[in-house]
């Protein structure tokens, strides 16, 4: 059988045909051992046919159809065109090596081309790519690494741009850095607590809170100048007035040591950059609600904004996590537990990030892997959703909460659940609702601007006659005196032709009824004459 190679060169498509491989072998060993001869591999390979881009964006353009795996229109003619005839019913003599398979598969879906991809197919496109520039004779030395240099640049800037569209890389870097402010505010709360604590002690185990001790910190300062006078000030700070009663009496018996003011300007310093970042941590936690309610608001009103976010940058991108099956969504974030599982052949884990879902900590001990199941299963249906629906919308993600909820009261108190067909139904019944809607309310909305326009000139008018004053007002009068008029005018006119044309219509009236009575009295003259007849008869 022969074999045909398709190599997609930077500067276009070009056709091989493999003869004589007994001269190389057919291992793929032997291949890759004669690739660096090209006396060899030139006799073994021979060009057929070579079809160049006829622009940069085309050549574009066929990259990235042949990166996602389809056959262009371009490549379709090129193959149909070089490649010998199939006959119907008959088996093909000949197939098509491809480095694709994917792209194999399309092309002999739609053109009954047989493909073939493996190693050994691999290792002769390896050594065509290697010897490309000299089996094309026109092309010169330096054009093929330029073609390739542009074609890369252009792929490349065209990939980064439509990651730039992509707002879950947004989300991505906001729950990173969430992350790593929670950790940074954590241990620069524990060393203004040290640093402080060297002079006020009891400080620590009167406010538990870390940004409360920042904020208590910076206000007291000195603890010696603690008075009566810091008390309002203390309780809008804790919300207690009888803690901060206790602070100023432990302020005035404190075991501590004094601080210079120097090291006390330093104390206060450093409990100011710590209350900051507390306060632009909120900020952040607020602009990644507000992200994620944009971006996946079914995921986000199903599992929570931080934990769906974090399994959005665990999958890489909100396609990726609906490219995920259930069962993987389930162990997202425990693949070290996963694979320590696998390699000494004990219990693999039944939940990764989901694990900080409030279902999981609500379910019983012995249900949390059940609950971690189904929850995985709702989170993969949000996130197909979101990322593929048109429209935004939190209805379905409301909806599979209601049923993780009914799951819940099934497990605890055994109270049947509804059924998942009867809940999409009424999902998509209030979508449509909805959209419904949004329709009639957008010409409610023309109808009211035009109402007002309406509104506004009727207003005006009265507006502009006050403002003119009292030589408006007697303007307006004799115009009205001078429409009467002619309103009386028009009725006397119209009142005369009414006469008149009931003149007329009585004097046509009786000649109609003496035309009748003529007639009348014909006709019966007629009859009196045909009986006189019959009688004389």
């Amino acid at each position: 059988m022969a074999l045909y190679l398709l190599f997609e060169s930077s500067s276009g498509y070009a056709l091989f045909h493999a003869q004589g491989l007994d001269e190389i072998g057919q291992n793929t060993e032997a291949v890759r051992n004669s690739v660096s001869d090209l006396n060899r591999f030139g006799k073994v390979v021979q060009l057929t046919a070579f079809q160049p881009f006829e622009s940069a964006l085309d050549g574009l353009n066929q990259c990235n159809s042949v990166s996602e795996g389809l056959m262009t229109d371009e490549l379709r003619s090129f193959l149909e065109l070089n490649l010998p005839k199939v006959k119907e019913g008959k088996k093909s003599k000949f197939s098509l090596g491809v480095a694709e398979p994917k792209l194999g598969s399309h092309i002999s879906e739609t053109t009954k081309i047989p493909c073939q991809s493996g190693e050994f197919v691999l290792e002769l496109l390896r050594g065509v790519r290697l010897h490309f520039d000299k089996f094309i004779k026109d092309l010169k030395s330096g054009d093929l690494e330029k073609s390739q240099l542009g074609l890369a640049h252009s792929y490349s800037r065209a990939k980064v741009k439509f990651n730039v569209n992509r707002v879950d890389n947004m989300v991505i870097q906001a729950i990173f850095l969430l992350d790593t402010l929670d950790k940074d505010i954590n241990s620069f709360s524990m060393r203004v607590r040290e640093w402080y604590s060297w002079h006020f002690p009891e400080l620590v185990k009167i406010v538990n809170d870390n940004y409360l001790y920042a904020r208590v910190a910076k206000l007291i300062e000195d603890k010696s100048k603690l008075s009566e006078e810091h008390v309002p000030a203390l309780t809008e700070i804790l919300g207690d007035e009888d803690r901060a009663k206790e602070i100023v009496e432990a302020g005035k018996a404190s075991m501590g040591q004094d601080l210079t003011p120097v090291d006390l300007i330093n104390v206060q310093l450093f409990a100011q950059r710590v209350m900051d970042l507390a306060e632009y941590r909120k900020n952040l936690y607020d602009y990644l609600v507000t992200k994620m309610n944009d971006i996946a608001p079914n995921l986000a009103s199903l599992i929570g904004e931080v934990v769906g976010a974090r399994l959005i940058s665990h999958a890489g991108s909100l396609t990726n996590l609906a490219k995920c099956p259930s069962s993987t969504l389930q162990i997202l974030g425990a693949e070290k537990a996963l694979f320590r599982a696998l390699k000494t052949r004990g219990n693999t884990p039944k939940y990764g990030l989901i694990f900080h879902s409030s279902f999981i900590g609500r379910a019983s001990a012995k249900n949390k892997g059940r609950m971690a199941r189904y929850l995985a299963n709702k989170c993969s249906i949000a996130s197909r959703i979101d990322c593929f629906a048109e429209r935004g919308s939190t209805v379905f993600g409301e909806k599979l909460r209601e049923q993780v909820e009914e799951r819940l009261e099934f497990y605890d108190k055994g109270v049947a659940p509804r059924k998942n067909i009867d809940v999409m139904k009424s999902a998509i019944e209030s979508t449509q609702s909805k959209d419904t809607e949004m329709e009639e309310v957008q010409p409610d909305e023309a109808s009211a601007k035009k109402s007002k326009k309406k509104k506004s000139k009727t207003e005006d008018a009265p507006a502009a006659a006050a403002t003119n004053g009292g030589d408006a007002s007697e303007d307006a009068k004799s115009e009205k005196k001078k429409k009467k008029k002619e309103k009386r005018k028009m009725e006397q006119e119209e009142g005369e032709t009414n006469g008149v044309n009931k003149d007329v219509a009585e004097q046509d009236g009786t000649a109609k009824k003496k035309k009748k009575k003529s007639k009348d009295g014909v006709a019966t003259d007629e009859t009196k004459q045909k009986k006189k007849k019959k009688t004389q008869e």
